[in-house]
C-alpha cells in the first residue's frame, strides 16, 4: 500500500492484506542499477543515453511541471490512501459482507487514480531532476504490491478477490463433531493445541482441520495472480514477482542472488539445529517423528506453519537446566491472568513495549493509541487476528491490532508491532513517497533488534525476574532464541521463492501444492504429516499468502536486526558478549538508531544502514556473532548424526533458482 502505512507482523506474523492503496507508477520500467547508485545517478545516466528530454503532444516537460505534478500526486493519494486505511481497519475488525465491500470498493477508487497517474506520468520519462525529484519518480513506479490491470471490470475484479481472500481467512474455522454437536475452531485455538500438545493425534488433528480452511481459496488465488501479472507487465514488468525484487535499489536478478549470499551465510548454523531438533523429537515421538529422508514432519514443530519452533523448546532443552527461566510464568506472576488477555492486562503488556522505547529518549504514544487499538479478541464477531501495525493518517494516529495472550511469544510480538510505530512516527515528517522504511526488512527488524534486548538483565530490571541465571544457563537461553530465530530464516526465504515462481509461469495452479513443499523440503527439511496433493491449497493456509504481503521482508529483518543490535550495543560502548547485550535506558543507542528510523526511505537503504550500522552491505555474520556459543555447543551434541536430510538445499547450487526472472 502506499507509503507502507500499515505494517503486519513477522514473529506470528504481519503482514498487509492486498490494500491497492498505492502510488501511481510509470509505464516503463525504472532503470536498475546496484545498491551503491543513488537513484539520482541512475536518473542521470538514463537521460545521458538518448533521452535528453521527454516529450509530449503539449510539448517538452520541465522540471517545474515534474515538480508540481508530484505535489498535486502526492497529496491526491495520500488523501485516497487515509481513507482506503480506514475502510481496512473497520474491514479486518468488522469482517462481513459489507465491509468487504466497503473496503473493496475504497481500493478500486484508489487504483482508477493510480491508473491515470500513469498514464500522466509519462510524459516525464527521461527528464533529468534533480536527485530527491528523481528518486521520487522511482518510488512512485515502484510502490505497487498488486498492480491493478489497466481496465475498469478487471480493477473492480481484482480489489474484490484481494479482500475475498483476506475475508476467507479471516474467517476460517475448523469444525467437527464433538459428542453429537458441531465444535469450531479458531486459527487462535488451534494455534494453541499446536504449541502446548504433546499429542500426536490432536497435533495432526489441529494441523489437518486448519489446512481445509484454504482449499476454496485456490481458484481465487490463482485468477488473482492472473490479473496482477496483467498489471504488472502493463507497467513494464515481467511480472509481479520481479517487480517486487525491483524495490531494493537493485535489480531483481541482484536481489535474488543477494538473498541468497545471506542464506549460505546461515545455512550451516540452520542444519546444525535442523539436525539436534530432530534428534531430540524423535525421542520424544519415537516413529511419529523419524523419516528415512531425515526431515521433520511439520506438525510436531509446535507452530501451524512449522515456521517458528520456540513452542517445542521445553522437548529439546539442554539436560542441565535450559535457559534458567520462564517468561510467560513469570507475566502470570504479575497477575496478568493466563491465556487470552483481559484488555487491563493486555494494556499492561503494551506498555512493557512503550517503556521500552520512551527509555531510549523516544517520546510516548499518542492517546488515541490507547482509545482506537484492538487489543483484545472481541467475542462477538469475526476480526483478523493477526498482529499487525498501524499508522491510518500519517501524522499521529498509531494504532495496534493484536488478539493478545499472556505468553512469552505475544510479549515478544508486542515489542515488534511497537517497533513498527515508532518506526512510521520517526519519518511522518518526511514527505509522503519517503514515509516507509529503507526497505522492507528495516520496517520488520526495527521491533525485533529491541526485542533482542528482552534478555534477563532487562526482564530483572522491569520486575519480571527475581535473579538473573548464570552464564551456565547461556546454551538454554541461545538455543530457545535459535528456536525462533534460525528456524525461521529458511521458511521466510521459501514462501517469496514459492510466489516468484507462481507469479513467472514456472508454477502453474496444477502444481501449486506440489511446489510448495518441495520448497519446504529443500530449504527448511520439513514434511507434511499426511499426503497432499493438488486438490488442497496449503499455501493459502498462510496469512501472507492470502493477503498478498510480501515475505522475504521477514527475511531480511532477521538478518539486519542482528546487524543493526550488535552496532547499536557498540554506540552504547556495551562490552561482553553480544547475547547478554541490552539497550534499555541507553540514550546513546536511542539517538542511533532515531538517526536511521527518521530517514525514512529518502535515502537508498545502503545510506539508511550506514547511518545506524557503519555498513552499506547487509551482513549476517552478526548472527554468527550472537549465537557462537550454542553453534559450538550444538555440534558437539550432533555427533554421530547424519547432518541435514534427503533433498536439502547444498551449497553446491551457487546460483539462486530465480536470477533470469
Amino acid at each position: 500500500m502506499f507509503s507502507n502505512r500499515i505494517c503486519r507482523s513477522s514473529v506470528v506474523r504481519l503482514a498487509m492484506v492486498v490494500l491497492l492503496a498505492t502510488c501511481a507508477a510509470l509505464a516503463q520500467t525504472a532503470p536498475k542499477k546496484p545498491a551503491s547508485k543513488s537513484s539520482s545517478e541512475a536518473a542521470s545516466s538514463k537521460s545521458s543515453s538518448g533521452k535528453a528530454s521527454a516529450t509530449h503532444a503539449k510539448g517538452a516537460a520541465t522540471v517545474a511541471e515534474a515538480q508540481a505534478f508530484m505535489k498535486k500526486a502526492e497529496d491526491e493519494l495520500e488523501d485516497l490512501t487515509v481513507r482506503a486505511s480506514r475502510a481496512q481497519w473497520v474491514q479486518e475488525n468488522f469482517i462481513t459482507d459489507d465491509t468487504e465491500t466497503i473496503s473493496a470498493q475504497a481500493n478500486e477508487k484508489l487504483t482508477a487514480a493510480v491508473t491515470q497517474l500513469a498514464l500522466d506520468a509519462r510524459r516525464f520519462d527521461g527528464l533529468k531532476m534533480p536527485p530527491e525529484l528523481a528518486r521520487k519518480f522511482l518510488l512512485l513506479k515502484l510502490s505497487l504490491t498488486a498492480p491493478a490491470p489497466n481496465n475498469d471490470a478487471e480493477r473492480k475484479e481484482l480489489t474484490e478477490l484481494a479482500s475475498k481472500l483476506d475475508g476467507m481467512y479471516g474467517k476460517g474455522k475448523y469444525c467437527k463433531p464433538v459428542d453429537g454437536k458441531e465444535k469450531c475452531l479458531s486459527l487462535n485455538d488451534l494455534e494453541r493445541i499446536m504449541a502446548h500438545s504433546t499429542n500426536p493425534d490432536e497435533l495432526l488433528d489441529a494441523w489437518v482441520g486448519w489446512h481445509k480452511i484454504s482449499v476454496p481459496m485456490k481458484d481465487k488465488y490463482a485468477r488473482f495472480v492472473q490479473l496482477s501479472n496483467r498489471g504488472a507487465t502493463e507497467l513494464g514488468f515481467k511480472d509481479t514477482g520481479a517487480m517486487w525484487r525491483s524495490n531494493y535499489d537493485m535489480s531483481p536478478d541482484e536481489f535474488s542472488a543477494e538473498v541468497e549470499r545471506l542464506w549460505r551465510q546461515v545455512e550451516p548454523f540452520y542444519i546444525s539445529l535442523h539436525t539436534y531438533v530432530r534428534k531430540q523429537l524423535i525421542k520424544k515421538y519415537g516413529k511419529a517423528a523419524e523419516r528415512p529422508d531425515g526431515m521433520i514432519p511439520a506438525q510436531l514443530l509446535g507452530n501451524m506453519w512449522a515456521q517458528e519452533w520456540g513452542n517445542v523448546y521445553p522437548l529439546v532443552a539442554p539436560a542441565d537446566g535450559g535457559q534458567g527461566y520462564d517468561l510467560t510464568q513469570q507475566l502470570e506472576k504479575q497477575g496478568l491472568g493466563s491465556g487470552p488477555a483481559t484488555l487491563d492486562n493486555a494494556k499492561k503488556m503494551v506498555k512493557y513495549g512503550e517503556t521500552f522505547f520512551t527509555s531510549l529518549g523516544f517520546a510516548p504514544l499518542p492517546p488515541t493509541f490507547w482509545e482506537r487499538s484492538l487489543l483484545v479478541k472481541p467475542q462477538d464477531r469475526d476480526v483478523v487476528c493477526h498482529a499487525s501495525a498501524w499508522d491510518i493518517d500519517a501524522k499521529d494516529d498509531l494504532r495496534l491490532k493484536m488478539c493478545i495472550e499472556v505468553k512469552d511469544e505475544d510479549f515478544v510480538t508486542i515489542h515488534h508491532e511497537l517497533g513498527h510505530n515508532f518506526y512510521q512516527r520517526a519519518y511522518k515528517g518526511q514527505p509522503p513517497l519517503f514515509q516507509d522504511s529503507a526497505n522492507d526488512g528495516f520496517h520488520e527488524a526495527v521491533g525485533d533488534t529491541i526485542a533482542l534486548s528482552v534478555t534477563p538483565e532487562y526482564l530483572k530490571e522491569v520486575g519480571l525476574l527475581d535473579t538473573v541465571p548464570p552464564e551456565s544457563a547461556d546454551i538454554g537461553y541461545l538455543l530457545k532464541q535459535a528456536m525462533d530465530k534460525i528456524a525461521f530464516l529458511p521458511f521466510s526465504l521459501m514462501i517469496d521463492k514459492w510466489r516468484w515462481e507462481v507469479f513467472s509461469g514456472e508454477v502453474t495452479p496444477a502444481q501449486y501444492n506440489k511446489a510448495w513443499w518441495a520448497l519446504k523440503a529443500k530449504y527448511q527439511g520439513v514434511a507434511p504429516p499426511v499426503e497432499r496433493s493438488e486438490a488442497d491449497f496449503d499455501p493459502g493456509a498462510k496469512y501472507h499468502i492470502a493477503s498478498n504481503t510480501p515475505y522475504v521482508r521477514y527475511f531480511l529483518a532477521r538478518i539486519l536486526q542482528f546487524q543493526f543490535h550488535r552496532a547499536l550495543c557498540q554506540a552504547a560502548g556495551i562490552q561482553g558478549p553480544l547475547h547478554r547485550c541490552s539497550i534499555y535506558r541507553n540514550k546513546a543507542a536511542g539517538e542511533r538508531l532515531n538517526k536511521m528510523l527518521s530517514m525514512g526511505k529518502s535515502k537508498p537503504w545502503p545510506d539508511a544502514l550506514e547511518a545506524i550500522s557503519g555498513q552499506r552491505q547487509m551482513d549476517a555474520t552478526a548472527i554468527l556473532d550472537y549465537f557462537a556459543p550454542l553453534k559450538k555447543w550444538l555440534d558437539e551434541q550432533n555427533q554421530g548424526e547424519k547432518p541435514g536430510w534427503q533433498g536439502m538445499d547444498t551449497p553446491t547450487e551457487t546460483a539462486p533458482r530465480h536470477t533470469s526472472r
